[in-house]
């Protein structure tokens, strides 16, 4: 068995591998590198990365990191003095020896910017079908974006127009110069994620509003049968057509089951300030006209001086109604037209 501390070299197509045992380091021309395992460790890497931030946001990371390590890349053959041409020649043998899989970079235009590759085999063409993919990743169309662009001096993004994922022999990417960059694509998922919970927030409160209004219906101006024949309807708080129209519906509706022959409206509830503004005059004139119609009369109670002085001024027609002060008095009044008394 070999000592931890034998070091080994071996040269690839020029390209230098080192190994430490004894420091533990792998170095990949004369840079600390490290290997991973393509169908397992770094499928389990991938996954994560989904599981945790979700697969939109999991692949808008992978094309981020992919083009910002590009441009590391590109530092290295800017700062050796390597011309694109001459990069473009290297990149295929130096990626193809770690393992990055074939490359080739085809129509290459200075005067353009512009160039295309192809790619087979690659670590993620691998790790995205063992994951079951239907599409390959953007780690590595993003990563050589990124070389491109600080090979060229400016900013380049790409376009997949095959892949060998869904059937091609090899997927070929297009690079060519653009306004995208992945700080605009953070950006654009960050406000796609805001509208998304903006409108979820948005469904939230329409939902509650629909069930507050529901229970507002439910227990405001409840109908309730005093006595027999006798109904009293308290009108409380302020009464727009929709509401309006919603209790005009439930009281014609029920008063036939409570064998009514007499509603009582309470207004005791209501201020005459913010509540009875021209519409609700009306609405109580359509209520007790509607009641009418099918035999039953409308007594008004609970109309203090202010409310009195404001049906005045509203020119609202209510004296067909009888009108008393108090409940009590309405209640007294229904009895003696039904020849009843409270002993």
């Amino acid at each position: 068995m070999e000592k931890l501390t034998a070091k080994q070299e071996i040269n690839v197509g020029g390209l230098d591998f080192e190994w430490n045992l004894g420091n533990g380091r792998f170095l990949f021309e004369g840079e600390d590198a490290v290997l991973f395992w393509i169908t397992s460790a770094m499928r389990t890497f991938f996954d994560t990365i989904e599981e945790v931030s979700g697969e939109e946001a999991g692949a808008l990371v992978l094309e981020t990191t992919g083009y910002r390590q590009g441009l590391i890349v590109s530092e290295y053959f800017v700062k050796n003095g390597v011309s694109p041409e001459e990069a473009s020649k290297r990149i295929p043998y130096t990626y193809a020896s770690a393992g990055w899989g074939k490359a080739e970079i085809k129509h290459l235009n200075l005067d353009e910017k512009t160039l295309s590759i192809e790619i087979k085999d690659s670590w993620e063409y691998k790790v995205n079908k063992e994951q079951g993919k239907n599409a390959s990743g953007k780690y590595l169309p993003a990563h050589y974006a990124g070389i491109f662009t600080g090979l060229l001096g400016t900013n380049i993004w790409y376009r997949v127009v095959k892949d060998q994922l869904t059937g091609d022999d090899c997927t070929v990417v297009e690079y060519f110069p653009s306004e995208i960059t992945v700080s605009s694509n953070i950006h654009q998922l960050a406000r796609k994620k805001e509208s998304e919970k903006i409108r979820e927030l948005e469904l939230l409160v329409e939902e509650k509003t629909k069930d507050l209004q529901e229970l507002v219906k439910q227990i405001s101006s409840p109908i309730i049968p005093v006595l027999e024949d006798i109904v009293v309807v308290p009108l409380i708080g302020k009464y727009d057509e929709s509401r309006s129209e919603d209790l005009l519906v439930k009281t014609l509706f029920n008063l036939p089951k409570y064998n009514a022959s007499y509603l009582i409206l309470d207004l005791t509830g209501l201020d005459h300030d913010k509540d009875m503004g021209q519409y609700g005059f009306e609405f109580i004139q359509k209520l007790g006209f509607a009641a009418s119609l099918i035999g039953i009369e409308t007594i008004l109670v609970g109309i203090s001086a202010e409310l009195g002085a404001s049906v005045t001024q509203s020119q609202i027609n209510l004296s067909k109604f009888q009108c008393y002060q108090t409940l009590q008095h309405g209640i007294y009044y229904a009895l003696s037209q039904s020849g009843k008394k409270i002993i």
